[in-house]
Order: C-alpha cells, then structure tokens, then sequence
C-alpha cells in the first residue's frame, strides 16, 4: 500500500458503520443532477419510473456508466451482450413495462441484435441504449465502430443517432414511451462519447410520445357493429387470443367477454396465460404442437374473433385451409396487421379491452352455441394430451413438467430456451395467469431461457417461484448468466431436459429425412450439475422417476440458483405436430401419421 493511500477503519465495527452510511447517502441520493449528456441519459430513465437495467460495460458506453454510480437505477452486469437483451426482454413481459438493455460500442451493440430481434417479432417492449465512437469518428472505421442505427433499423419499433446532449435526454425518454406505446416493440438510441461527455443544463421533460404517433384507441362504430352482428348470428363462435391480450392489459376484458357471451377459447403460443386453462372454455393452445381439440375447433368455427394475434404461420398452418368455414373477425391495434395474412371480414383497429367492451355494448344476445360448445367438449375427450409412463424406461418429458407444475403455485413464472422443452412446457403446465409464460415465439431463440430468468427474476415478486425449462443445446448457449444468477443470490430454478440431441431437428430428421441426424447428435454434453456446482450454484442430476419429486422440492427449496439435469428418453417426440403448411385440422399423433 503506498503511503497516500487511505488506511483502513480500525475496527470492524467502524467499518460497519461507515459501509452503513455510504448505503444511506446512496439510498437517500434523489434524481441525478444533469451536467452533461451522460447525466441527463441516467436522469430521463428515472424520470420514466426505471428502476433496473441490464447491460455489459465498455469504452464508449463508460460515460453513462459513470454517471448511473450516483444514480437509484440497480444495474445488473450481464455475462454477455445478449443475455442482457434477453433479460431486459423477460423483465418487461413480466413488470409490463420496458426493460432497459446497455451495450458499447461495435461488438457490444451487435451482441444485442439477437435479443432485439427477438423483442421485434414478439412485440416485447425494450429500449437499448449503445455507445458510439465520438461523432467526428463516425465513418473513419474507427475502433469498435458499427453503424448501429443502420443494423438494427429494420429490427426496431424507431432508432435515433443522438446528435446533442441538450436533446439526448429528452430523446431517451421519447424512446421510452415509444416502446410500450400501441404495439410495444424494442426502441435503440446510439450515444456517441463525445455527446455524453458534452456538457448541458437541460432537464430533460417526463416520456413523451413522438407528434402523431399516439395509437388508435376505439375501432370504427361500424366495424364494430358489423362485427357484433356476425358473432351474434354464428353456430360456432371461437374466441383466439393472441399475446396483444396480455400486452394490452385486456386479460380481464377477454375472460369476461368469453363467460358472458359462453364462446369456447384457444390461445395462441404468445397469448398462454390470457384466459385460464383450467376453465370449461379454454381449449388451450392452437398451432403446430396445440392440442388437437384447438386445432380441430379453429378448423370448424363458422366466426373466428382474434384477438392481438398476427396470425403467423406456427398458428395458421396452411393459410387457404385456416379456419376455412369462417368468418373473421380481427381486433388489433396495428393496422399493417389486418389481412396480412388471414383476410379480416370484420377489421377492428384499436385497443383490444376497448373494442371488446364496444363489442360488448353492441351486442344484444350470445351467440346460439350450446351444440358447438359439446362438440369442443367431445373433442376434448377424443384427443386428450395424455402419454403414457414406463418407471422402467428413460424419463418422459412430460411427466417433470407436469411434477414441477403439481409442485409450484399458479403464478409461477415459466421461461424457456427454444425447442422440444419449450413445447412439453407449454402443453403440459396448466397456466392460469398472464405474464407467467415467458418464451421467445417468433424468432425462436435458441438459448433465451436462462437470462430471461434472471430478467424475470427481478420484475417478479419475491413470494413468486421463477423456473426455467431448457434444453441441453439451448442451455449450452447461454449458461455464462448463471454466472450472474449465482453473483446476485437469485432464486431461479432450471430443468435441463437433456435428450443429448438437438431434439426438434432430430424429431424433424427421423419424420422427413430419413432419420440422417447430421448435426443434431449432442452426446458430448457436459455435466451440467457439476457445472452449475463449478459457478456456484446447487446442481443434480436424475435418471429415475423415484428422484423426480423429491429433487424438484430439494431446488425448489434451495434458497438460490440450482439446476437439475433431467436425463430424459433421447426419443421423446412432440406431439400433436401440424406438419408445416399443412392444414390444422390434418394434425398428427405419431410419426407415422406425418
């Protein structure tokens, strides 16, 4: 120690009492002072009600960095650029509001496209905040240059290169409210160094909403009308909720709407949650692995109402065999989404709780469809998601979802990679409540489990359970944050489901070429409950249904990061399974029926 340095308290109990009153004055520290660019970033956030941010620190980032030290904003250091995408992702699904990704410059920024690619196609809201070289550097090739706006333009709801610090805050707070507004969906702005170095007074204002840009809100009266009047005359009404239900804060809406008027529900992947499963109603989820009873009520319905959805191939199959005798009804608040895929006899723009209750008020009786509810009801019967249990053979998928699920509360939060352990998550846990179905939908990110429940993590409350379904590729890819999980205490658990396969490419292998699993063939696995030991969390490994239940009470327990490596059957298939652009209705059960 060199001789200027400050020496140590002289006891432990003085230095106690200094650590206390540093976290005091920090507690105690109210909005940051705005001097500079950086300042007046960190202070538009808190403006905005932020109270936690994911990200990786680096050179042109550091000046925001520096001044979030000062600042309330709990900031969680991911172990790579992705994962804090990913993490601020699940953090918004959960706390309805956007969650906030920071990345340098170059590498950093394009670490985050992954992530912002995957909150475009689900229309998450997020905003990503990325360094940039200083602006006179911009377009030498400078190091750690990325022409950022351009990359994730067509990625983002808007992008903006700041220019100066007398805007930046302001601009930041406009990205903000972009993102959660109308259709949410990921918002960047990039910061060049030299303008968070710049020095400015200006407070930047309370989020506001670009001119122009605020979303309609009521559908037009006519429309509605029309709608109304289709509904009101089908035989076999069918109410599909897609993920805007959830986004839109519509979920009471949608359920009141359902029981008054007794129209049986499917959801989409996206809308699990929006209506509860365990309902007379709901018949679950429709689309490439739905239950057969959804696929088979899409494929009859004479009136299809949906809801928030963007009709997108994994729920239409083939889109001239969709939903084929119906009439459509399509409530959604952007309009690019009205027949883009599906045709909307009935296009409903705005708010979906509001077009619901104008819905609602138009319409003087239900629909007559006591037949078709029984027929819901047969199918129900005649295509139960059962399997069946050899304690004798490998462990089935199934039966651990189902025994993590018997063994939580309902608002257990649920996250998942992307794969087959994404679907059996999806089938056989029963979900009765929205933002509790945390996954990546349209981009199909391999990997987004993991740091999407650290994200989830600290959106939920503390009596909330937070799981995490993975599979042993999509595990592999992202395990670096349990890192992260195991540095901030978080009590998360995860299920590695592992088949030592890539398992929905070989289940694709084995059904249309010829069982050749080029590629997809994972027995070089590590043991990842000695790698969850090695990062410090509590780790297991099960091979027998007599470990199942006992080693979930065990992590579930275990106050802190664990992970079980379930060694489950190499030959699990997902099923029921629509074959791509085949009709809903041609669903398969086996693999010989593809």
């Amino acid at each position: 120690m060199s001789e200027t340095a400050k020496s140590p308290p002289e006891t432990e109990e003085e230095s106690t009492t200094t650590a206390d009153e540093t976290i005091a004055d920090d507690a105690d520290s109210g909005p940051t002072t705005v001097s500079d660019g950086s300042t007046a970033i960190v202070r538009a956030l808190e403006n905005a009600g932020v109270e936690h941010a994911f990200g990786v620190q680096g050179g042109a980032i550091m000046p925001v960095y520096d001044a979030l030290w000062d600042s309330d904003i709990e900031h969680i250091t991911m172990a790579h650029e992705q994962g804090a995408a990913h993490a601020a992702d699940a953090y918004g699904v959960v706390a309805n509001e956007p969650g906030i990704a920071l990345a340098t410059s170059g590498p950093g920024a394009t670490n985050l496209v992954t992530g912002l690619a995957d909150a475009n196609m689900d229309s998450d809201a997020m905003v990503a905040l990325t360094g940039q070289v200083p602006s006179d550097m911009v377009g030498s090739d400078a190091f750690q240059e990325t022409d950022t706006t351009g990359v994730t333009m067509p990625l983002t709801k808007h992008n903006w290169f700041a220019s100066s610090a007398d805007t930046i805050g302001d601009t930041v707070g406009e990205a903000f409210a972009l993102s959660e507004s109308g259709r949410p969906g990921p918002t960047l702005v990039d910061l060049p160094k030299d303008v968070s170095f710049e020095e400015t007074d200006n407070e930047p204002g309370e989020p506001e909403l670009p001119a122009g840009s605020e979303p309609p809100t009521e559908a037009d009266q006519e429309n509605v009308e029309a709608a109304a009047s289709a509904i009101e005359r089908a035989e076999k009404p069918l109410l599909l909720l897609g993920g805007g239900v959830i986004k839109a804060e519509a979920c009471d809406t949608a359920r009141a709407f359902a029981r008054e008027h007794e129209i049986p529900v499917v959801t989409t992947m996206p809308g699990i949650g929006s209506f509860p499963e365990d309902d007379e109603l709901c018949l679950s989820w429709a689309g490439m692995h739905g239950t057969g009873y959804a696929n088979m009520a899409i494929t009859h319905t004479d009136c299809l109402i949906g809801v928030g959805t963007r009709f997108d191939d994994r729920l239409t199959g083939g889109i001239d065999t969709f939903a084929p005798e119906a009439e459509v009804v399509h409530i959604d608040i952007d309009p690019a989404e009205i027949s883009k895929n599906i045709h909307a006899d009935y296009p409903c723009i705005g708010d979906a709780g509001t077009v619901l209750d104008q819905l609602t008020a138009e319409m003087e009786h239900p629909p007559d469809a006591r037949e078709w509810r029984e027929q819901c009801q047969t199918w129900k019967d005649e295509y139960p998601m059962d399997y069946s249990v050899d304690k004798q053979a490998p462990l089935r998928p199934e039966f651990i979802v189902e025994a993590f699920d018997e063994a939580t509360d309902d608002n257990t939060i649920v996250t998942t990679g992307v794969g087959q352990h994404q679907m059996w998550a999806s089938q056989y846990w029963e979900y009765t409540e929205p933002r509790t179905w945390v996954s990546s939908h349209g981009l199909g990110t391999m990997g987004y489990g993991l740091p999407a429940a650290v994200g989830a993590r600290f959106a939920a409350d503390d009596e909330q359970d937070v799981v995490c379904f993975d599979g042993d590729g999509s595990f592999l890819m992202t395990m670096q944050e349990l890192s992260v999980a195991v540095r901030e205490d978080l009590d998360i658990t995860v299920a590695v489901l592992n088949n030592e396969y890539v398992g929905m490419v070989r289940q694709w292998q084995d059904a249309f070429f010829e069982g050749r699993h080029m590629a997809s063939d994972y027995n070089w696995m590590p043991d990842f409950d000695k790698l969850a030991e090695a990062f410090g969390a509590k780790g297991w490994r099960v091979n027998g249904y007599d470990e199942v239940a006992d080693t979930i009470e065990e992590a579930l327990d275990y106050d802190g990061p664990s992970v079980i490596d379930f060694h489950i059957d190499p030959d699990a298939n997902v099923y029921p399974m629509v074959a791509s652009g085949a009709p809903n209705g041609k669903f398969a059960l086996s693999e010989d029926q593809l």
